[in-house]
């Protein structure tokens, strides 16, 4: 474990305590009175596999595909007839994978989570770029969808190259997004991979609004340890400096921030599936976060069809958080947004922020990371750019390590972090 993470989680939760996740969960989840509750969705299948991608993956076929849906469909009604009414929720969300693989069923998936959830602020899903074609946009349109995401990565040949992926058709894209029409369209680009400029994001972002965007979100190389990429990122001092120039690039040209790294042409263009207080997630990989716990479920597909076949959750691990557990937790993803709110932290832990943590918030002040004003505490782009520094080692201390495992193993035994 890196001491940086070790000495910041000790710290943080006043505990040496470590996160501990075991091979236990609840059968009954205790969601109904959770507010700002989101969904998500994990949909594992690629027509091919990317060399740098560490989410849940598997190639696509056609027969495991369909059986892996059913399942989830199963695992949707078996969690959502918990509540007696239907849960207002804020939104849904399918990753993957390539969830545009299943076009033709994710009516039936949102027609089930309908059933049992309210689904009050949109429902977004992610793309490769092959899928953006008017028939495909149609079916995910008619089906519900009125947010896209489309994993870009870069329009540059030579990035393109570097990442195991193939010319992108401009013409396509633009004709199809003229043609069908959504809420927020984003796309999705890599910065800090080598020798990576500010001109190179500048194009990238630019043909992006150009193509019909009105989201971007500009996400940094990170070198996972079990993925098979021989990319390395840009060093520390680099990285800070191109974060820098495409941060104050997109504020000159007017655009929303709304996260670490995502900005729109008007604030109500937004596209992020993980700010949310508390989430239910279904299928391989999908993780939940409630009050008190956070559990994620096996990454095998075929371990995940036979405990929804049992009616059984198909959770992997689980953690029991303490209550500076849950509290670092909030603060760490709200700060994604840039900005965090004293009364919203007042209102979900009974218990004002600046009794929790006022000390830390005098130092982030004083070290120029976050202003002040009211009740808002807004990061600066030093802030920001060592809030990216922090999730690095964090990815790599935490995420890397369970999700190495659980490739492996569907159900270790317990993992300590």
């Amino acid at each position: 474990m890196n001491p940086i993470t070790t000495l910041t989680r000790a710290w943080l939760t006043r505990s040496f305590q470590p996160f501990t996740f075991q091979n236990e969960y609840d059968q009954v989840l205790d969601y109904q009175d959770c507010e700002n509750l989101g969904l998500y969705v994990h949909i594992p299948f690629c027509r091919s596999l990317c060399n740098f991608c560490p989410y849940c993956k598997v190639r696509y076929q056609q027969d495991l595909c369909d059986q892996y849906i059913d399942a989830l469909l199963e695992e949707i009604h078996l969690v959502g007839s918990q509540s007696c009414n239907r849960k207002k929720v804020t939104s849904l969300y399918f990753g993957g994978g390539t969830p545009a693989l299943v076009a033709n069923r994710i009516k039936e998936i949102i027609d089930a989570l309908n059933e049992h959830f309210e689904i009050t602020e949109g429902i977004g899903l992610e793309l490769h770029p092959d899928n953006v074609n008017i028939p495909t946009l149609q079916m995910l349109k008619e089906a519900g969808i009125t947010k896209i995401s489309i994993g870009i990565q870069s329009f540059s040949d030579k990035y393109q190259k570097i990442l195991g992926r193939h010319q992108i058709d401009l013409e396509g894209i633009k004709k199809a997004l003229h043609a069908v029409s959504f809420e927020t369209v984003s796309m999705d680009f890599i910065f800090a991979l080598p020798n990576q400029t500010f001109e190179d994001l500048k194009a990238d972002i630019d043909q992006a609004f150009e193509l019909g965007a009105n989201h971007v979100a500009i996400y940094p190389f990170i070198d996972f340890t079990f993925t098979t990429s021989q990319v390395s990122a840009l060093p520390k001092k680099e990285k800070r400096k191109l974060l820098d120039q495409i941060t104050n690039y997109c504020l000159d040209q007017g655009f929303y921030r709304s996260s670490i790294w995502t900005f729109s042409s008007h604030e109500q263009a937004q596209y992020s599936s993980m700010t949310r207080d508390n989430f239910l997630g279904f299928g391989c990989s999908a993780t939940t976060l409630l009050k008190d716990q956070f559990k994620i479920n096996t990454f095998d597909i075929a371990s995940y069809c036979q405990r929804i076949q049992e009616r059984k959750l198909a959770t992997s691990l689980t953690i029991r958080f303490t209550l500076r557990q849950r509290m670092i937790y909030w603060l760490f993803w709200t700060a994604y947004s840039t900005r965090v709110n004293a009364n919203d932290f007042e209102h979900f832990f009974d218990a004002p922020l600046q009794n929790m943590y006022g000390f830390e918030l005098w130092l982030a002040q004083k070290l120029g990371f976050i202003t002040k004003q009211d009740d808002l505490y807004e990061m600066t782009l030093k802030g920001a750019f060592y809030y990216h520094y922090y999730e690095n080692f964090y990815t790599l201390a935490y995420i890397d390590k369970m999700w190495g495992i659980l490739k492996n193993e569907s159900f270790p035994t317990k993992i300590t972090l």
